[in-house]
């Protein structure tokens, strides 16, 4: 990284819930849209935090104007990772949620969040909302359009239909939104800047939480989001994610997912690794070669 992070904090509501943290790369629309929904439909007061990536679209204008909402700022493009460790160092409250400035949340969408929370009773968990997508990315999410695009954005129909889709709570939370507890978040380091720009840096949080002991991924159903499909991510020159998690952790983020997470399996409770065929071992074993050799 070759640039400075200015920060500047907002008002916050002292009975704020959430510290709700949103990269933004020259993604205007899209991040007045989300903290639009935010803003609407959120039980609970919380606290907004940007990342202003360039801001040369009007949206490091935007940001200034609301007094309200924390921000940092970045002469360049950072990226998640970076972008996501400068909103936590603005946090004020005990639970982080990342999400991308390409979301729109629905109503009461922080209700289940904070029930599973309150539930729980402790601080070694990571939920996620349920996504709906146009086109599913996993069979995590829920594929119904609701538009493409803003101009094509079915607000109405989304708030009249959104909680009739069929969608159990579910196995593998790594995308966001997620939430974790800020302790959590410390304890793992945040988001690992090696994976900069970002792919590849959510199934490496989720690994590094395995490691500290953490076994509930829950996916949680009635918490809904609208997500109109990595906006920013299709603009982006992506970093080499996939043989660094190869590298890092010996294994690739595939088998992770399921046979760690078990990634979009009906939530039955805690995680228990499942047995890895040696298959599965061998390839992976040839993979962590093949990318040691090609990193010299």
């Amino acid at each position: 990284m070759n640039t400075t992070i200015e920060k500047f904090r907002g008002n916050t509501a002292s009975n704020a819930l959430f510290s709700i943290m949103i990269p933004s790369w020259n993604n205007l629309a899209y991040l007045q849209l989300c903290i639009h929904s935010i803003r609407k439909h959120s039980l609970y007061p919380h606290e907004i935090i940007v990342h202003i990536n360039e801001g040369s679209d009007g949206s490091l204008a935007w940001i200034k104007t609301q007094a309200d909402i924390s921000y940092s700022f970045s002469k360049e493009n950072v990226g998640v990772c970076y972008a996501l460790n400068s909103c936590r160092n603005l946090a004020t409250t005990d639970y982080l949620l990342y999400i991308n400035d390409d979301m729109y949340v629905c109503p009461d969408w922080d209700k289940p969040l904070k029930e599973e929370i309150d539930l729980i009773g402790h601080k070694y968990f990571f939920f996620s909302a349920t996504t709906i997508e146009i086109n599913a990315q996993s069979n995590c999410s829920i594929e119904k359009s609701f538009g493409h695009t803003i101009e094509s954005f079915n607000e109405l129909s989304l708030i009249e239909n959104f909680n009739t889709l069929p969608m159990c709570d579910w196995q593998g939370s790594t995308w966001p939104p997620n939430i974790v507890h800020k302790d959590i978040w410390d304890l793992a380091g945040g988001y690992s800047i090696e994976f900069s720009p970002g792919m590849y840096s959510d199934p490496d949080f989720s690994m590094k939480l395995w490691r500290l002991g953490v076994r509930t991924f829950k996916g949680i159903s009635r918490s809904r989001v609208y997500h109109f499909g990595s906006i920013s991510v299709k603009r982006i020159k992506h970093n080499a994610g996939y043989s660094k998690f190869i590298s890092k952790w010996g294994m690739t983020s595939g088998t992770f997912s399921k046979y760690f997470l078990r990634r979009g399996d009906v939530f039955d409770g805690p995680l228990k690794q499942l047995p890895i065929p040696w298959n599965v071992r061998v390839k992976n074993y040839i993979k962590r070669v093949f990318t040691a050799l090609t990193e010299k």
